[in-house]
């Protein structure tokens, strides 16, 4: 076997082990996420991807490690933002913390199919046709701006074409029934579990759009954006609990998360003329990440007054 078809195999048993057993423990007894439990796992989650990383450096190549951490800590990043909107999907369907682990489960097993489609039609189109790099440079971008300027709340998850769609196909119920996704009344009516799944699974068809271009501008080599986003998607269960645990520390993420967005852009659009080293690449990300989420803990929002 060749590196990188070895490398291959080693993504697919190690990805197909850790989903198995992530889905085990979902179907197993509902309960809420502790903080404690959410920073184990994530701590576990970045150290599995750390290894990975370290381990296609040794088979592949410095570059090719460098290009993995630099597209994995974009993806993981975005996938932070992508938290605070699962987040509010959750309150606006009223889903109690203890079925929310099995949501963003199987949510997650959807986005990583999701996602080998965009990311292999995508690198497919790049190589086909070079100017499109310059498009997707152009719409990071447009991103950027467009998340700095947006204020949060705005999204309505009741507004979801996929919502409306599936109200047409099926009754959706107003009760949770003890964690599943359908129910049978006097016919099959679809639960709210159901309905949040879909809004999930459309809400990251979204995200993917921006966050596939983002990493594509890292690498076009179909092993290294591919893994990168299943090991930052795969986390995405135990990040989600721990950010809604501390979603208050991180005031300045999104404007850093933005800037991310920019720079990748500008990266596409100059690739033609001067392509930018991985590891300067992977430093900067590294280092608006760190910057935001420490001014979001050092400064910190005055108290409002109370009223008397």
């Amino acid at each position: 076997m060749t590196p990188i078809e070895t490398m291959w195999l080693v993504f697919t048993v190690t990805a197909t082990a850790l989903f198995v057993a992530d889905i085990k423990l979902s179907a197993g007894r509902a309960h809420e996420i502790t903080r404690r439990e959410a920073m184990l796992l994530c701590a576990f989650w970045v150290i599995v991807a750390t290894m990975f990383g370290f381990l296609t450096g040794y088979m592949l190549g410095f570059e090719k490690m460098l290009e993995f951490f630099t597209a994995y800590v974009i993806e993981y990043s975005l996938s932070m933002d992508n938290m605070f909107v699962f987040i509010m999907i959750f309150a606006y369907f009223g889903i109690p913390k203890k079925y929310q682990p099995k949501i963003l489960t199987w949510g997650i097993l959807g986005a990583v199919f999701m996602r080998l489609v965009l990311i292999f039609t995508g690198v497919k189109l790049i190589h086909t046709f070079e100017w499109l790099i310059y498009v997707f440079g152009g719409i990071l971008i447009l991103t950027a701006v467009k998340m700095m300027l947006q204020k949060d709340g705005e999204m309505d998850p009741g507004a979801n074409p996929a919502l409306k769609l599936l109200a047409k196909i099926i009754p959706i119920d107003r009760v949770a029934s003890e964690g599943d996704f359908f129910v049978k009344r006097r016919i099959w009516h679809a639960t709210p579990l159901f309905a949040t799944l879909v809004v999930v699974e459309t809400s990251d068809l979204i995200f993917a759009v921006d966050s596939i271009p983002a990493v594509l501008a890292i690498s076009t080599d179909k092993f290294i954006v591919y893994t990168s986003n299943v090991f930052a998607v795969v986390g995405l269960r135990s990040l989600y609990f721990l950010l809604a645990s501390i979603m208050d520390l991180f005031r300045y993420l999104k404007a850093g998360i933005s800037i991310i967005l920019f720079y990748v852009g500008v990266k596409m659009l100059i690739s033609g003329y001067y392509k930018i080293p991985a590891m300067l690449s992977l430093g900067v990300v590294l280092g608006i990440l760190a910057l935001s989420i420490l001014l979001s803990v050092a400064i910190r929002p005055e108290p409002k007054p109370v009223n008397k």
